[in-house]
């Protein structure tokens, strides 16, 4: 067997549990992060909020869950099973995009009320500004669902830039002065250094590919700059007249 056949076969046997392991990492941040401003807060009722951002919670999380068990389908090739849980796994990606929407006119429209709503309609870029990225990797990843080598490297892509929310939490716990939260909503640029935090999950992915195939893969690289491009060139987009006028429209759909 030349070395180049080995590397591929191997890869996919490495490839298959590689992508679980991924995937338990993204349910650990996703439920560690969320621990001290979310879960316990909800345990203690010490947690008051819109009952839409419960269910933005319990949606993103069996997301996380979701996208876990299905890799674990593929580990153990029950590939059939997992393309039939897809059609599930689309409706709820669907319904999470639209809550996303939902919960961030909530969130616009509470803070307004607390006279914090220009600090408000500056930092939602940080999620609006996301919210098309997020879509269009996820539809690419349904496109490419028979390009398997495509679909599961888009999707991990998804997954990584949905982590940054899970980690800012971890900032704002360890490293915000006591009292920061009930001071509104931060500057857009508090959510960079969480999104890099993210990315050095992107930076581990391509280090496999570049260890067993020799270069990683174009999407990595693409969507990689794709995404790192928008988590950075939202801070300042935020500041601008456009963003302030696309925000005033996005907030009139709600009345």
């Amino acid at each position: 067997m030349n070395a180049p056949v080995a590397a591929i076969r191997a890869g996919v046997v490495e490839g298959r549990y590689f992508y679980v392991w991924m995937a338990t990492v993204f349910v650990l941040v996703a439920f560690g992060g969320f621990v001290p401003t979310y879960w316990a807060p909800v345990v203690t009722h010490r947690f008051h909020a819109p009952p839409v951002v419960h269910i933005h919670g319990i949606l993103m999380f069996t997301w996380t869950c979701f996208y876990f068990v299905q890799t674990a389908l593929v580990a153990t090739r029950r590939t059939l099973d997992h393309r039939a849980w897809g059609l599930a796994g689309i409706a709820l990606f669907s319904t999470i995009a639209c809550m996303i929407l939902v919960g961030e006119m909530a969130v616009l429209k509470r803070d307004e009320a607390r006279g914090m709503g220009e600090a408000a309609q500056h930092f939602a870029a940080v999620t609006l500004c996301a919210w098309p990225l997020m879509v269009g990797m996820f539809t690419l990843a349904i496109v490419n669902i028979r390009r398997p080598e495509v679909h599961k490297r888009l999707m991990t892509l998804l997954m990584i830039g949905m982590m940054t929310p899970a980690i800012a939490r971890v900032f704002l716990t360890l490293l915000a002065p006591p009292g920061a939260a009930a001071g509104g909503p931060p500057p857009p640029f508090v959510s960079i250094p969480p999104a890099l935090v993210a990315d050095l999950l992107l930076v581990v992915a391509m280090v496999r590919d570049w260890r067993i195939f020799g270069r990683p893969h174009r999407v990595y690289v693409i969507g990689g700059l794709a995404l790192l491009a928008q988590q950075l060139l939202t801070v300042p987009f935020a500041a601008t007249p456009t963003w302030m006028a696309i925000v005033h429209a996005f907030e009139s759909l709600a009345g």
